[in-house]
């Protein structure tokens, strides 16, 4: 978090802005929010407040719980989802996959899961695909690329679309659609 530590002085606000900024579709609630992070509900509540007043975040109420989610109408929502995916690194394995994939084999869907998608920092990145791999030596080759680059592990497992689309927590990385 080195570079965003410099532009971002709060740590539970660069958490908050991972989570939501990296997979728009995450929502979450103060006390599930402080727990995932290990944080004080005090401090989740003054940063979930902050960003919800500058419009970054939306809420929902259900019930009595008010339900958190990234505003995607918000103006600065491109950059600052972009930001954090380059932060993540997802941009640069979109762009590692984008060249190479139809070398590699068959492939129709690639996608991060795990902490990784919710914006969770991790050190290791989980990849599933659906498909079939036919040069599993170019795999490897850019599989190692990866890891260098981002200085994560990166395990890669594949699924059937079926169970892709049974995986709640996914970010598409490319898609043959």
């Amino acid at each position: 978090m080195i570079l965003l530590e410099h532009l971002i002085t709060s740590k539970t606000r660069i958490k908050l802005l991972l989570k939501f900024f990296a997979h728009p579709e995450n929502k979450g609630y103060l006390r599930e929010i402080a727990k995932e992070f290990n944080e004080s509900t005090n401090s989740v509540r003054v940063e979930l407040n902050r960003l919800t007043q500058a419009g970054l975040l939306e809420t929902v109420d259900e019930g009595q719980t008010k339900i958190y989610s990234a505003n995607t109408k918000h103006i600065l929502f491109p950059e600052i989802s972009s930001m954090v995916r380059k932060f993540l690194g997802i941009d640069v394995l979109a762009e590692l996959i984008e060249g190479k994939i139809r070398a590699v084999g068959n492939i129709e869907v690639v996608a991060v899961t795990g902490d990784y998608a919710k914006g969770i920092e991790a050190n290791e990145i989980n990849i599933l695909s659906v498909g079939e791999v036919f040069d599993n030596e170019l795999l490897e080759k850019l599989t190692k690329k990866a890891k260098d680059l981002l200085k994560k592990d990166i395990i890669i497992k594949s699924v059937t679309l079926e169970e892709m689309n049974n995986v709640p927590d996914k970010l598409i990385v490319w898609s043959e659609k």
